[in-house]
């Protein structure tokens, strides 16, 4: 569970956006992400390894900028979207670099000698695919949803949240399940 540290900024703009101004809820979230990159960086981790971390800062720096120069933007209804499109936009480009963002996480929690492990590579490579898919979806709902459904609410919440959740499920089954058929094959 270590990864979630990673959407720390996302979740806590989620949260801040319901209560108050988008400037804030930005800014909120490039602070979260300036100060886990800079915990990041003083334990040593490496800029590969912080792919959402960096991802985020950029992010809400331009969110930030935005908002505080724009308070009255049209964009401003449409930042629950534009984050997971965000998001979406950084898992689809670190798979297209062939530097799977879940791949940066998971070496923080395993042993350097699985690093070149085909199977290791593959395994978040398809967990990847997975959070990629489920931001692209969640993106492209919330903005179907903002056009046509401005004030569905509880279906944007629910949205958000299995849009979170289902990847999350499968980033801890799936490498459970590809361990539990190599030790039976083997």
């Amino acid at each position: 569970m270590n990864y979630l540290k990673s959407f720390i900024p996302w979740i806590a703009f989620a949260v801040v956006a319901t209560q108050f101004d988008w400037r804030w809820s930005g800014l909120t979230g490039l602070v979260l992400a300036a100060v886990l990159l800079v915990v990041a960086r003083r334990e040593g981790r490496k800029p590969g390894t912080l792919i959402i971390e960096l991802s985020a800062l950029a992010f809400f720096a331009l969110l930030t900028v935005v908002a505080f120069s724009f308070p009255a933007s049209p964009l401003k209804t449409y930042t629950g979207a534009l984050t997971d499109a965000w998001l979406a936009l950084t898992a689809w480009g670190s798979i297209l670099v062939r530097r799977p963002f879940t791949l940066g996480i998971a070496k923080t929690m395993t042993p350097p000698e699985l690093w070149d492990n085909p199977v290791f590579k593959r395994v978040n490579l398809v967990i990847t695919l997975v959070w990629a898919a489920s931001f692209t979806v969640t993106g492209l709902a919330g903005i179907a949803l903002l056009n046509y459904a401005p004030h569905a609410t509880a279906a944007l919440i629910v949205l958000k949240v299995l849009g979170f959740a289902v990847p999350v499920a499968f980033t801890i089954r799936y490498p459970r399940i590809v361990r539990a058929r190599a030790q039976k094959a083997a």
